[in-house]
């Protein structure tokens, strides 16, 4: 008999979405075209706002405040970005750049090697001191901003990138992150390093960092985009332009047009997308990592 049945994995054969659509019931198929239809509806509604944010950076001053308001732009402008630039913000680009890179790195550091102390050490009081430093989680930012920044000031560190940078590379999240995934790994193999003549550092370089990567990755992603979006801390320790970071800087957009008398939403869009693209990139080229982060250390053994 030359009957045989496909696999879905040879090559010219249905995908999978294809041959699950033909070998569903009526009902089923109701039911994946009603799921479908509402994720699409929730996908435009999401994405709307960035597509409006967008598209306001585009128009002319003129047509944003516009009634009923223009979806499709009659007229396109480089105006608003032009005055963006002018502004100065390549330098808090840059500024963001380098604050945020360098406490992702510093952070994926110190909270790799807390989370591999915490989780295969063992030492008196570990689990009273992990819970202690994680309780530090459930204090406000604005609770010790005002000691924070004494603390800055009598070392004469405001206006600086060790001000901007040095309060966030022990942040609590990360050892609880980083304990929660080298946990799952498997202690025989620090043990079979251990044999093999490697010291804690060794095991550290050698066994735990190389095994952790998946981790560290998703870690740096959400530190990277904390520390990119941060506001509060940047805007308390800076006071010169030149040390502002771009979501302080953007702040000072807020002008007004002369024309209307009323705030230029147009420069300010626009420099919120400029703002918002190095997010964008990131997303699409680490967004496995990112979606791993949904579930990671949840799943031990």
């Amino acid at each position: 008999m030359n009957d045989k049945i496909p696999s879905r994995r040879e090559p010219g054969n249905r995908s999978f979405v294809a041959n699950l659509w033909l070998q569903s019931t009526t009902e089923e198929k109701i039911f994946y075209s009603a799921a479908l239809a509402v994720l699409i509806l929730w996908a435009i509604i999401s994405l709307f706002p960035l597509y409006w944010m967008v598209i306001t950076g585009i128009k002319p001053s003129v047509a944003v405040l516009t009634t009923p308001p223009q979806l499709i732009p009659s007229e396109i402008t480089g105006r608003n970005f032009r005055t963006v630039f002018d502004s100065g913000i390549l330098r808090w680009t840059l500024n963001s750049f380098v604050v945020a890179g360098v406490a992702t790195l510093g952070q994926l550091l110190v909270a790799s090697m807390a989370g591999y102390a915490f989780a295969k050490k063992q030492f008196p009081g570990r689990d009273l001191i992990f819970w202690v430093y994680i309780s530090s989680m459930m204090v406000p930012i604005y609770a010790i901003v005002v000691p924070l920044y004494r603390m800055m000031a009598n070392m004469h560190l405001l206006d600086t990138y060790v001000a901007l940078i040095l309060p966030g590379l022990a942040a609590p999240f990360g050892a609880f992150l980083m304990r929660q995934y080298i946990q799952t790994l498997p202690s025989e193999l620090i043990d079979a390093a251990k044999i093999d003549g490697c010291g804690e550092w060794g095991v550290y370089r050698h066994v735990i960092l190389p095994l952790s990567l998946p981790g560290l990755a998703v870690l740096g992603i959400f530190v990277f985009h904390t520390q990119w979006a941060d506001y509060f801390w940047p805007m308390v320790a800076t006071g010169s332009s030149d040390m502002r970071v771009l979501t302080v800087g953007l702040a000072s957009l807020q002008m007004f047009d002369v024309s209307s008398g009323m705030k230029d939403y147009g420069v300010m869009m626009a420099g919120a997308t400029w703002a918002a693209l190095p997010m964008f990139i990131i997303f699409a080229l680490f967004q496995r990592y990112f979606l791993q982060g949904i579930t990671l250390g949840a799943l031990k053994g």
